[in-house]
């Protein structure tokens, strides 16, 4: 494959950071992170090695949804900074290597946005079919509510017009009419707007919701995948190596088609939710299997597209792809609590307090993410293993402030703690025991360990361009898989269980080969007994093994 191809696709292979503005630094004291304070950071990041930073919302808000609930798509609350400040910032994170995607968020907007005020304001409104709007609302509804602990209808009268309007979130939120030509036609202007401004794309947010148009009144000529394929089209002509990363959550077959089945021309990259799931299951029992069987669901992919791999988001853990059974023991395993659990599908922590602090476990984890087939998605702070502050309302409990010092406000703010956007966690976790300037004094913390497995993530190709086979092992808590590209070959093997093994595992390889460490363990190589290794892992073990055939060069 040509190294032009391979730049070209930068996704197949980047490390994604997924942030916060208003909870990263605050620049200016106030209280809330903008984006001069991430401008200060840039510099942090290319230094751990990520190679995409992703934003979150970050226009101008009602804050009735942490941003997600936009007034205007071309702007930037004021309170974060101005346009001049994010070009700044593009530009800062380009000169260090880094490329930026921001959320798009055009499911809905706020009840705020000037498009709604115009659409409730009569029929004869230009805006009026930007919005779905009925005199009574369906007798059954086309989907659930997303937040059933907020609302108990898809559908809302409005007092001004009489009339029911769609929102699949919150009613404060009401979703677009993506089947209206003038609404796709605004949409690409959002997204030409933003790459004229130097960003490489776009993180989609709620692309099921969005392109759904069973609520919309009357025969409907659209095809929904056909808007993401004129999507990515019109991005592509605007800047060919854009990408559109996809929030779909549905089951791995169906996953298929929003890459664009065989033809690879909707979605680039999608949130490998199935996968992610799995893992917590086969965290929860100390089994690899439901892990290994997932990975094995995973339908092929077309060869420009790619999973999104990660351990946590910026939402709910969300298990709803598992069985009730299934999910109970995830839950009975690292939220018991019910202030853990969030809407009866998910968790609302973070992996450190989940796993008791274990740092060994929490490592494993961490190179089972950047091993696993797919590009890596970091969130903030998992780095240094932050946790959640569960006095934080729902969703927001995985949102504090970053921690990066062991001052009051965690060095992430000069205001008092009184006025930070959200209160920062105490104990085993707060930012007393866990802040990156004592990290960095380490080198055995978590973030310098971290660093190293970055450092050594990016100089594995294989694991982002190659194709995955799951290894057969001898001990159920093992997982092993093997990722194929070109001439290289890369074995990775995890013990997900608590107690020391010696596994036996089929490598499918030339018997004459040698395994070469990559991971520094203490063992540079290992030889092949065969087709077969037999290894020695300790409890929650991990290794990272690149193939050398007889005659290869030794890796570096």
């Amino acid at each position: 494959m040509s190294t032009a191809r391979t730049s070209d696709l930068w996704w197949k292979n980047a490390v994604v950071y997924c942030l916060d503005v208003e909870t990263y630094l605050d620049s200016d004291g106030d209280g809330c992170g903008d984006v001069e304070g991430l401008i200060e950071r840039i510099d942090y990041l290319a230094g751990i090695g990520v190679s995409c930073l992703w934003l979150m919302p970050f226009y101008p808000s009602p804050n009735r949804d942490d941003g997600y609930d936009i007034t205007d798509f071309y702007a930037v609350d004021p309170r974060l900074g101005s346009l001049g400040d994010v070009v700044t910032l593009i530009r800062t994170a380009t000169d260090r290597g880094m490329r930026v995607i921001i959320d798009l968020v055009v499911n809905h907007t706020s009840d705020q946005h000037p498009w709604f005020k115009s659409s409730r304001r009569s029929k004869t409104s230009p805006h009026r079919n930007w919005y779905v709007w009925r005199d009574e609302p369906p007798a059954e509804p086309t989907a659930d509510v997303v937040f059933p602990d907020a609302e108990d209808s898809i559908w809302t009268k409005d007092d001004k017009t009489g009339q029911w309007y769609l929102h699949h979130f919150y009613s404060h939120q009401p979703d677009l009419n993506i089947a209206h030509p003038a609404v796709r036609e605004e949409v690409a202007k959002i997204a030409g707007f933003w790459l004229e401004l130097g960003v490489s794309g776009f993180r989609v947010d709620a692309v099921p919701y969005l392109i759904e148009t069973g609520g919309v009144p009357g025969d409907v000529d659209l095809d929904p995948h056909g808007f993401l394929k004129d999507l990515r089209a019109f991005m592509s002509r605007r800047r060919g190596d854009s990408v559109l990363l996809g929030e779909v959550n549905l089951p791995p077959r169906p996953l298929r088609a929003f890459f664009g089945d065989d033809q690879g021309d909707e979605l680039q990259l999608l949130f490998g939710f199935p996968v992610m799931q799995a893992m917590y299951l086969a965290l929860a029992r100390r089994d690899a299997r439901p892990l290994a069987e997932a990975l094995e669901a995973n339908p092929p992919i077309p060869p420009d597209c790619q999973w999104a791999t990660f351990v946590r988001n910026h939402d709910e853990l969300t298990l709803d792809q598992l069985s009730d059974d299934e999910r109970q023991e995830v839950f009975d395993a690292f939220g018991p609590e019910p202030g853990m659990q969030l809407y009866g599908r998910g968790l609302r922590r973070r992996l450190p307090p989940m796993l008791d602090g274990d740092q060994q476990r929490m490592r494993m984890v961490y190179s089972l993410l950047f091993s696993l087939p797919g590009t890596p998605v970091l969130f903030y702070g998992e780095e240094i293993g932050m946790g959640e502050n569960l006095d934080i309302e729902g969703r927001m409990s995985v949102r504090s402030p970053m921690q990066w010092t062991d001052e009051p406000t965690a060095g992430f703010s000069q205001a008092p703690p009184s006025k930070l956007r959200r209160p920062l966690p105490e104990g085993r976790f707060g930012p007393l025991a866990v802040n990156v300037t004592q990290q960095r004094r380490d080198t055995d913390s978590l973030m310098s360990w971290m660093e190293r497995v970055i450092r050594r993530r990016r100089e594995t190709p294989e694991l982002g361009w190659g194709e995955a086979t799951v290894l057969s092992t001898s001990e159920p808590a093992v997982l092993a898989h093997r990722s194929d590209w070109e001439d290289g070959s890369v074995v990775a093997v995890h013990n997900l269980g608590d107690e020391p093994c010696i596994v036996d595992i089929e490598l499918a390889c030339d018997p004459h080969s040698t395994l070469v460490d990559l991971l520094d363990s203490g063992v540079a190589t290992h030889p092949v007994a065969g087709d077969r290794l037999e290894l020695q892992l300790e409890r929650y073990g991990y290794r990272w093994f690149r193939v050398q055939p007889p005659s290869g060069r030794s890796a570096p």
